[in-house]
């Protein structure tokens, strides 16, 4: 999907606050995953591309590596930086998966959590390639809301009913094709982990009013998404909690040379 015409460097701008309070961590699993595969250690050079709030690179600082944090949303960005200002190890900086501003050969392990499908594929991989030392690898990262609970499809309907561009957007996360045409002719390794959130109804609500495509107050349908969304939890929810499941999908390889 084109989405350059959806001005992804902005359109979280809105949305910051209930970004960083609601949106879901990732797995610690992933960490050791990578150890395990590419064998990161504490040496490794790492840039999280669209690091956006420091979700991501919150997981990678907490097990003691380097990254810089690249992001182009001013106000994601500022947030990320107080967010992890106690992280010595933590840089950060503005620019694009498309023009990074970072040396050449610099990187052992590119990251894009939450974010590869705002890039414009054959610019990014000419940077990513430009920037990752010999051998370096690219992890894709995604949370994708699972939808084998009423409570979970009750969630999807409301968001695809009340949202603008919706399925485009949501259609684009970890989009196969798209990933293996990234890499190829590079073989990719995939591995998933489940993942999941306890909410009540201020931190649905606020991971609903963190997404780019729903309504912010004040704006049209957002009643409607109010009223909707409150029917739901009063439907689904068990003791003031309902459960948010996520696949949580990898996608690790390495660029051939352009």
């Amino acid at each position: 999907m084109d989405t350059s015409s959806l001005h992804p460097t902005q359109r979280f701008s809105d949305r910051v606050d209930n970004y960083v309070k609601y949106r879901p961590s990732y797995p610690q699993a992933i960490v050791a995953y990578l150890r395990e595969t590419i064998h990161l250690n504490r040496k490794s050079g790492i840039a999280d591309i669209g690091s956006g709030t420091g979700i991501f690179t919150e997981i990678l600082l907490k097990h003691g590596f380097t990254v810089t944090g690249v992001e182009p949303n001013e106000a994601m960005r500022q947030a990320g930086e107080n967010y992890l200002s106690h992280f010595h190890h933590f840089t950060s900086r503005d620019g694009r998966a498309e023009a990074t501003g970072l040396p050449d050969h610099s990187i052992d392990l590119v990251t894009a959590a939450q974010a590869f499908h705002w890039m414009e594929p054959a610019a990014t991989r000419k940077e990513f390639f430009r920037i990752l030392k010999p051998g370096g690898h690219v992890l894709l990262v995604w949370n994708v809301r699972l939808l084998d609970t009423p409570f979970l499809k009750a969630v999807d309907d409301l968001k695809r009913q009340r949202g603008k561009n919706y399925d485009a957007i949501h259609g684009s996360h970890a989009d196969e094709p798209s990933i293996q045409s990234f890499f190829a002719p590079a073989d990719i390794r995939q591995k998933s982990f489940r993942h999941d959130q306890i909410m009540d109804y201020d931190a649905l609500l606020g991971q609903m009013l963190s997404s780019s495509y729903m309504p912010q107050e004040g704006q049209p349908g957002y009643e409607d998404m109010i009223a909707d969304l409150g029917e739901i939890f009063q439907r689904y929810n068990e003791n003031g909690a309902v459960h948010m499941e996520y696949e949580t999908k990898l996608f690790l390889g390495q660029l051939p040379t352009p």
